[in-house]
């Protein structure tokens, strides 16, 4: 989580033109270990793992995804560098094939409640 949320911020965030997603990428930084924290939660949640993420501000799915990222207006394009930041960050960890498949497709799998900003 550290290596994908610092190349989020980096990558994606930081050049985004979406001004309320490029503010936040840079003007919330102190919030990233914070957010680090809950995104680990969230993977080891969608991945079955003992862990159990718990929206801290309740959307309409249990995960509270929308909530979260409504006020970022992600767009679906913005929502795909992120997925492929998140490919990358697989790669560079050497993630055999599978799993980052099953990785990436419960990424893609919460899209329409994070773009729904």
């Amino acid at each position: 989580m550290d290596h994908f949320s610092d190349a989020v911020v980096k990558n994606v965030g930081q050049e985004s033109k979406n001004s309320q997603l490029r503010e936040w990428h840079t003007k919330n930084l102190g919030r990233l270990p914070g957010l680090k924290f809950m995104r680990t939660l969230w993977v080891c949640d969608v991945s079955g793992r003992p862990f159990k993420f718990k929206a801290t501000k309740p959307g309409t799915t249990p995960l509270g995804l929308e909530g979260a990222h409504r006020d970022l207006r992600i767009s679906s394009e913005e929502f795909d560098e992120v997925a492929a930041e998140l490919g990358r960050t697989l790669d560079f960890f050497k993630v055999a094939a599978g799993e980052k498949d099953e990785v990436l497709a419960a990424f893609a799998a919460h899209k329409d409640e994070v773009t729904t900003g």
